[in-house]
């Protein structure tokens, strides 16, 4: 079975209803995305940054997944799938795929602020100032912030070297590190992009110009004609 890994971003999770990461006046939500996304802004004003969190949590609770979800989890019939994602929604999870790493984070996780290992499920979408870990600690969200490290880009690396087809939905490889991993998979290895924006350089990738429910229906179908499903 060949091994199909898949970088998504911001676009798929749009078409569920929930908002790219910045608007085009670079404000998220209304706020400038260092006073919501970054340890300075935690370290100024922790209970903005919990608010803010509680509100994409609390609007992420009753999203659903849109036919490009569903489409990549159905692929799993056909393919050794292994999800990528930029997203911190769980929207993938909800349309059945099964094997899905979140580059930048969980929303529907907290982290201890004294050990980063502690990490705990949330089944619920607030999270206050005095909500503590095991060790006394406040929890914070388990979110990948501006000018923190990435640890989950080394296994994302290994899969992408994994890939015999490496597919890109809803981001146009304008963020790094996630933007990198295009630069690991074999030159052997099929490459395709579903995003409405045009990469920003020449290379190897199948560039279909949709949006990622449009687009995914058309790949599935590139992908059947492979195969023959």
């Amino acid at each position: 079975m060949q091994k199909l890994v898949v970088l998504t971003g911001a676009g798929i999770s749009a078409e569920s209803g929930l908002k790219t990461f910045r608007d085009s006046n670079g404000l998220w939500e209304g706020h400038d995305v260092m006073q919501v996304a970054s340890p300075q802004g935690w370290s100024s004003n922790p209970e903005l940054v919990l608010e803010f969190y509680n509100q994409r949590r609390k609007q992420a609770q009753t999203a659903q997944p849109n036919e490009a979800h569903t489409i990549l989890a159905e692929l799993e019939s056909h393919y050794d799938v292994q999800i990528i994602t930029q997203n911190v929604d769980n929207l993938h999870e909800k349309a059945g795929s099964s094997n899905v790493l979140h580059l930048h984070g969980e929303l529907f996780q907290s982290r201890s602020t004294f050990d980063e290992n502690l990490v705990y499920k949330m089944d619920h979408w607030e999270l206050k100032l005095g909500d503590l870990c095991e060790k006394g600690s406040q929890l914070r969200p388990n979110i990948v912030w501006f000018g923190e490290a990435v640890p989950m880009m080394e296994p994302a690396v290994r899969f992408s070297q994994e890939a015999d087809i490496f597919l890109i939905v809803g981001t146009s490889l304008q963020v790094y590190p996630a933007a990198s991993l295009i630069d690991f998979v074999k030159a052997q290895s099929r490459k395709y992009l579903v995003d409405p924006n045009p990469p920003s350089y020449s290379s190897d990738i199948i560039f279909i110009p949709e949006n990622a429910t449009s687009g995914m229906k058309k790949l599935k179908n590139i992908l059947s004609d492979q195969l023959g499903f």
